[in-house]
């Protein structure tokens, strides 16, 4: 039987360790750098992706805001695994029958990904892809495997 990436990868741990890098220093407005806020909830495009309402400029914001991952159709889990097989250099189109996408979106999400091409506005803390590359480390799978 073969598995899939994708159906072992946990939507949970990819938004936590998401949160664990980018608010490193606690959560912070990506629109003026204030650390005073409110949690909203939850964001409807995932129960693990939680939304915030700053108290200084009352602007919303969410755990993607300002990220490469902000406004695309895809999870971020795909996104994650497509760090990890890049890691592994694993091509476009082998990338694109994992995650089971059409090779054109394979090999947008590969360049936005090498290119580190993310909106970024100044104060937020950056998430760079090469720290996300922690995300991929999952027990029993990934490039990190100690041998017997």
């Amino acid at each position: 039987m073969l598995i899939k990436i994708h159906e072992v990868i946990d939507d949970r741990l990819c938004y936590e360790k998401v949160r664990e890098l980018r608010w490193s220093e606690g959560v912070k407005c990506p629109h003026c750098g204030s650390l005073s806020y409110r949690r909203q909830g939850r964001h409807p495009d995932s129960e693990h992706r939680y939304c915030y309402q700053c108290k200084a400029c009352q602007r919303p914001y969410d755990d993607l805001t300002n990220t490469i991952f902000q406004q695309h159709n895809q999870p971020l889990k795909t996104w994650i695994i497509c760090l990890h097989l890049l890691r592994l250099h694993v091509t476009n189109a082998q990338i694109a029958e994992e995650l089971g996408l059409n090779e054109n979106d394979s090999r947008v999400m590969c360049q936005q990904l090498q290119t580190g091409a993310y909106e970024q506005t100044a104060p937020t803390k950056e998430v760079k892809y090469r720290d996300l590359y922690a995300l991929t480390r999952h027990q029993g799978y990934g490039g990190d495997r100690k041998e017997a």
